[in-house]
């Protein structure tokens, strides 16, 4: 059941919030490529919450 949870699809603003940084923050991100799973959906970046636990997980977001 908690996965189910975890697949919700989140705007910039609530990414930022889960991640604890600011929305600033998550857009440099995706414009210099770090790596954030990262979808655009019509002109709106959207996130899976389970994907932005992995790439945590994965140390990637640690990259600079």
């Amino acid at each position: 059941m908690g996965e189910i949870i975890n697949d919700k699809w989140i705007n910039i603003d609530e990414a930022a919030t889960y991640l604890g940084v600011k929305p600033v923050t998550v857009r440099g991100w995706i414009r210099k490529d770090k790596g954030i799973p990262a979808h655009k959906i019509g002109k709106q970046w959207k996130f899976k919450i389970s994907e932005l636990d992995n790439w945590v997980k994965s140390g990637k977001s640690a990259m600079e």
